[in-house]
C-alpha cells in the first residue's frame, strides 16, 4: 500500500461553520426557508475555513479505463467505445466537455488504462496502469501494485487541482463495463447480491440485466475471502478508474478540497474510500440520485443526501457538473443577502 494513503484527513473548520450558521440566522428570511442551500453554505464554510465560501475555480478530472469483465457480455456497447469517448472528450464533444465550458471549469481527461492506444491523442493525461483490468469473473481484477498505481493517478489529479488553486473537485468516469464493476464492489461492501445492485447501465434489456447480476454473483462467490476489507474489495472487483476516483476522494480529504460526487460509478468509488477512512465523508458533497437502481442503496448506506434527482445515468461527472450552479447559488445567497439589521427589517418575534 502506498504511504500517502495513511496520511490523516484534514479537519473541518468548525469555527467557520458556526460563524456561517450565525450569519444564516441573521439573513432576511425565515430560518430554514432556503432548505439545503443554507446547509450547503454552512458546510462549505467549514470546508473552506471561510465565513463566506465561494466556488470560483472548479476542477473536473475524468478517469477512463477498460474492464476485463466486458468479455462476459455485460454492456450494450463494444469495448472500443472507451477509447473513442476519450478522443471525444479531448475534442470537446462530450456532455462533460460542454458542461465544463458552460461553468468555466478546468477539465482534464486521464487515461488510467484503456485497451486502445491513447498515447497519440492530444490533450489528455496519459497514465495507463495496464490495458484494462483482468476479468474479475475468473480472478482478481488487478494486482495490489496495479490498484495502488491507479489510486496514485487519482492522488496526482487532486494535487494538480490544488496547485492550480481549485476550490472544488469533480471526478468523472468512462469505461465500458464499469457499472458491472461498480455494482460488484458495492455488493461486496454492502453484503448484497447482484440482482439488488445491477442495473441497465448503457441500456441493457431486462434479460441482459439478469445476466449481469449472475456474473456479479459468480464473482462474489469466487472472491468471498476478500470481501469486507475495502481496498481489497477494490482490488478484486474494481476498475482502474474506480481506484483513481477512490484515491482522489482520499486525497481531497487530506488536502482539504471539497469533492462533489457524481453518480453510480463515483459513489461506489467513494464508498470504498469512506469505508477505508470514514473522515473522508466530511469532504464529500453528493450531486444527484442516479437512475441506476442500486445507487439509492449506496446513498442510504453512507447517509448521503443528493442535491438533484433528474433521472441521469450518463457518468463522466456530468451529474456533478449539472449540480455545480446550486453550490454557487448557495454561496451567493449566503454572502450577498442582507441581514435584518442591514436591511432595517424587523426580526421574528420571540
Amino acid at each position: 500500500m502506498t504511504e500517502w494513503l495513511e496520511q490523516p484527513s484534514m479537519p473541518l473548520d468548525d469555527a467557520a461553520g458556526r460563524r456561517a450558521g450565525q450569519r444564516q440566522a441573521q439573513l432576511t428570511k425565515p430560518p430554514g426557508s432556503l432548505g439545503q442551500l443554507e446547509i450547503l453554505a454552512v458546510r462549505l464554510a467549514a470546508m473552506q475555513g471561510s465565513d463566506r465560501p465561494a466556488i470560483t475555480t472548479p476542477w473536473i478530472s475524468v478517469f477512463a479505463a477498460d474492464h476485463g469483465v466486458a468479455a462476459e457480455g455485460v454492456s450494450a456497447f463494444p469495448q472500443s467505445v472507451t477509447i473513442e469517448m476519450i478522443r471525444n472528450f479531448a475534442r470537446g464533444g462530450a456532455a462533460i466537455s460542454v458542461l465544463a465550458r458552460e461553468h468555466g471549469a478546468r477539465l482534464e481527461v486521464v487515461d488510467v488504462g484503456s485497451v486502445g492506444d491513447g498515447s497519440a491523442i492530444e490533450g489528455i493525461v496519459h497514465e495507463p496502469v495496464a490495458a484494462g483490468t483482468a476479468n474479475f469473473a475468473h480472478g482478481p481484477a488487478m494486482s495490489q501494485e496495479q490498484r495502488d498505481a491507479a489510486m496514485d493517478v487519482g492522488k496526482r489529479a487532486v494535487d494538480r487541482a490544488v496547485a492550480a488553486g481549485a476550490d472544488l473537485f469533480i471526478a468523472g468516469d468512462m469505461g465500458i463495463g464499469n457499472t458491472t464493476s461498480a455494482a460488484a464492489v458495492a455488493c461486496a461492501l454492502l453484503d448484497l447480491d447482484g440482482v439488488q445492485m445491477a442495473g441497465p447501465g448503457t441500456g441493457l434489456q431486462p434479460e441482459a440485466v439478469r445476466h449481469k447480476a449472475a456474473i456479479i454473483d459468480r464473482a462474489l462467490a469466487l472472491h468471498q475471502p476478500g470481501r469486507g476489507e475495502p481496498l481489497e474489495v477494490l482490488r478484486l472487483l474494481g476498475g482502474f478508474e474506480l481506484a483513481a476516483i477512490c484515491g482522489a476522494a482520499i486525497r481531497c480529504a487530506q488536502q482539504g478540497l471539497p469533492m462533489l460526487v457524481d453518480g453510480f460509478i463515483a459513489t461506489a468509488s467513494v464508498l470504498v474510500a469512506v469505508r477505508h477512512r470514514f473522515s473522508v465523508f466530511d469532504w464529500l458533497l453528493f450531486a444527484h440520485r442516479s437512475a441506476e437502481p442500486g445507487h439509492q442503496r449506496m446513498l442510504e448506506a453512507i447517509q448521503a443526501e443528493p442535491l438533484l434527482d433528474l433521472g441521469l445515468r450518463l457518468g463522466e461527472g456530468s451529474g456533478a457538473a449539472v449540480a455545480l450552479p446550486i453550490l454557487r447559488q448557495a454561496c451567493a445567497l449566503h454572502a450577498g443577502m442582507a441581514t435584518f439589521a442591514e436591511a432595517g427589517v424587523s426580526e421574528k418575534e420571540a
